[in-house]
């Protein structure tokens, strides 16, 4: 009773960490442009404000994720990445000029690294069953998040005194705002937080099995033809008159497990782990969905504007809309885990988005008919579009956790937010550019979902967890084959 407390503890801290990062998503996002006008900085400084605080979270995700995996300390490390979450709040407060602003926003981004760790840690604290569940609800904190963020808004825009030596306004108040929200969070963690130790193994169902024994069958028959690829010839080899498993396929007789026990990254090779078919597919699947989500975000505001004359207020709704879909959309997916395999969830995912795409590229690349008609397509490629993205950034991240080595997840998932950050520092700049013609843009944009698409298709056999979590390190290959 006492685990389980603790851990509803920490999944309740870790919901909290994740619905903070929304709201300063949807509070700094509205007024930063505003504020940097008041401080003469050139246009460009905007685009660098925003990709200074992703280019901070991309960099520090890996080292946060290795040190967590090394440590086995999460909860350090997420209180030690917040301070730069409290700092770079506090210099967003604190302002006087645009290099002040610019640097604050890649303070704060480092603190953003942490969620490699966090993504780890829930990794090794969960069943394979449970995972996919636990991680769509984290996600829909952080769109709550976002749909919290502009109500605060509403009161911080009516911030107009002094504190001190600083001047607290509409500008400068969203700094403070959240300056705050991370403090009290660092004692929310200190209390609530704990590192649990990782949930025993268990065996897969009898629905997952046989997709499991039929993968393996397929790679041996790859081993035999002596063909490159994730096969079991590079998880497998004699010892003795048997051949040993331990967890993600890595050999090891007791004397290397008690090293590895002390060094998750006892005979860890990147190349072999990373460039493998299954992990380079769901790395393209984070690139190809957060880049083409980026570039809808910032392709949507122009055409309402150019089309249906939508204003700032329109634009809200559309956006609080669009995040009440996003929400429904995770729990669904969460209650869609428990009866679909995750691979079955990417490709359902990728059918809507593809579906989504091509629907924009016939109707909104070029609108044609009365404003009614525009704003009907309009809704039903939003909707579209929406309803993709929770089945494809839950499952791909879900299989991601399963097919990359447990005891290394937590460098892992920063490789893996990293890519996203990358994605969303290009996506904007692509569609930012191309507003004029939106043809090339979703073109491009329907080519890299329909090569994702069949990217999936031809490795849909490895998207799936390997036989490791019911495989105790002496089962030989023989004794699993006689199950």
């Amino acid at each position: 009773m006492e685990h389980q407390r603790r851990k509803k503890l920490t999944g309740f801290s870790i919901g909290l960490l994740f619905l903070a990062g929304g709201v300063e998503y949807a509070v700094i996002l509205p007024t930063i442009w505003a504020y940097l006008q008041t401080l003469h900085a050139e246009p460009y400084f905007l685009g660098l404000g925003i990709s200074a605080f992703s280019f901070a979270g991309l960099i520090m995700g890996p080292l946060f994720g290795y040190l967590s995996d090394r440590t086995g300390q999460t909860k350090a490390i997420v209180l030690f990445a917040n301070l730069f979450q409290i700092a770079g709040n506090f210099m967003y407060f604190v302002g006087g000029s645009k290099w002040m602003l610019l640097g604050s926003r890649m303070v704060a981004g480092v603190g953003t690294g942490a969620g490699a760790s966090i993504f780890g840690y829930l990794t090794r604290s969960t069943t394979s069953q449970e995972r996919a569940t636990v991680f769509a609800a984290v996600m829909a904190c952080r769109q709550v998040g976002l749909l919290i963020g502009p109500a605060c808004n509403l009161f911080l825009r009516l911030c107009d005194f002094r504190m001190g030596p600083f001047v607290v306004n509409k500008f400068t108040s969203p700094g403070l705002f959240m300056c705050l929200v991370w403090l009290l969070l660092q004692i929310v963690v200190v209390m609530m937080y704990h590192d649990l130790q990782p949930s025993p193994p268990s065996r897969p169902s009898r629905e997952e099995e046989e997709p499991l024994m039929q993968h393996e069958a397929d790679q041996e028959e790859v081993v035999d033809s002596g063909s490159y690829g994730s096969t079991l010839a590079e998880h497998q080899t004699p010892l003795g008159d048997e051949c040993r498993y331990v967890p993600n396929g890595h050999l090891a007789d007791e004397e290397v497990t008690q090293e590895r026990e002390a060094n998750p990254f006892h005979n860890f090779s990147s190349m072999r782990e990373y460039l493998r078919e299954e992990v380079v597919v769901l790395l393209t699947a984070q690139f190809i969905t957060l880049f083409n989500q980026t570039a809808l975000e910032t392709m949507v505001t122009p055409i309402t504007q150019r089309y249906l004359n939508f204003g700032e207020l329109e634009n809200s709704i559309m956006y609080f809309l669009c995040g009440v879909e996003v929400i429904c959309g995770f729990f669904l997916v969460r209650c869609l885990s428990t009866r679909l395999m995750d691979r079955v969830i990417l490709v359902l995912g990728l059918v809507i988005c593809n579906v989504a795409c091509a629907w924009c590229l016939l109707f909104l690349a070029q609108p044609r008919g009365s404003l009614t008609v525009v704003f009907a397509e309009l809704v039903v490629g939003m909707f579209l579009q929406v309803l993709g993205l929770p089945f494809v950034a839950v499952s791909q991240v879900s299989l991601f956790s399963k097919v990359t080595a447990e005891r290394t997840q937590g460098l892992s998932q920063g490789l893996r937010r990293s890519v996203g950050g990358v994605a969303t520092i290009l996506g904007p700049l692509w569609a930012g550019g191309l507003t004029e013609n939106l043809y090339i843009m979703l073109g491009v944009m329907m080519g890299l979902l329909s090569l994702l698409t069949v990217m999936v298709g031809l490795s849909y056999a490895y998207l799936i967890e390997p036989p490791r979590e019911y495989l105790s390190p002496g089962t030989s290959h023989d004794e699993h084959s006689s199950r």
